[in-house]
């Protein structure tokens, strides 16, 4: 099932949704797994952001995720932790903050979601962000699994680390992308029964694994090498690639 080849030229199928390499309509049921970058893909903002507010950084910080995102920073994990370093001294209670009144879901996101469990796919939520927050939203939209960093915190106050995990230290894109494989393994599926959906630079690795590959709203280096880039609109119109009911 190989859905994802740079090679072809990205034609429209409708305003605003993009396929290269693929001719739709697909149908979902050949797909066993589903992987979504949580920040900027299912929700609207970049977590780590928006934390360094309370600290009066978010514009340094922001320029390092803006970088990294573009893939103009080669080593993710030391962009992570230098942004991370920056949000020293920030309390427990900002977070809660910055998850009930800036977070949201992307449009389509419950409903992508709804369609792909109801097809029998494994949800997957794979983050370079914090598990503050893609433990609810993974418990928020019924994801079956979600891998992502944790900050350390002592006194309710972030210390400007993150926690080693068993797995490893960081999520960045090689463990998104080890993840993905990982999960597709232990499923018994190939990875080409896969789909990856994400915006940013640390995407790419899962993505090409993926046997189908999906951008929303992303960097241009992201968008031209996905099979499916979704321009406009919500993250349900990934289901007008496949055939309805499907």
């Amino acid at each position: 099932m190989n859905t994802t080849t740079s090679a072809h030229e990205a034609r429209e199928i409708s305003p605003g949704l993009a396929v290269r390499g693929i001719t739709p309509p697909l149908a979902l049921r050949d797909f066993k797994l589903i992987a979504f970058d949580m920040d900027s893909t299912l929700i609207n903002i970049e977590c780590v952001d928006e934390i360094a507010d309370a600290a009066g950084r978010k514009a340094e910080v922001a320029a390092i995720t803006e970088a990294a995102m573009r893939g103009e920073i080669a080593d993710y994990k030391d962009s992570l932790r230098r942004r991370v370093a920056l949000l020293k001294g920030v309390g427990v209670e900002h977070l809660e903050r910055v998850f009930t009144e800036r977070l949201r879901f992307n449009p389509g996101a419950k409903e992508l979601i709804a369609a792909a469990k109801a097809a029998g796919l494994t949800t997957l939520l794979v983050s370079g962000g914090f598990t503050f927050f893609s433990d609810r939203v993974a418990a928020a939209l019924s994801i079956d699994f979600a891998r992502s960093n944790v900050l350390e915190v002592e006194h309710g106050r972030l210390t400007g680390r993150m926690v080693d995990q068993p797995w490893g230290d960081i999520c960045d894109g090689a463990e998104k992308r080890r993840t993905l494989l990982e999960v597709a393994s232990l499923m018994g599926i190939s990875p080409r029964q896969a789909i990856a959906v994400g915006d940013g630079a640390n995407d790419l690795p899962m993505m090409g694994e993926a046997g189908l590959s999906v951008a929303y709203h992303a960097k241009p280096a992201v968008r031209a090498q996905a099979a499916v880039a979704i321009n406009q609109g919500g993250l349900d119109r990934l289901l007008e690639v496949f055939e309805a009911g499907a």
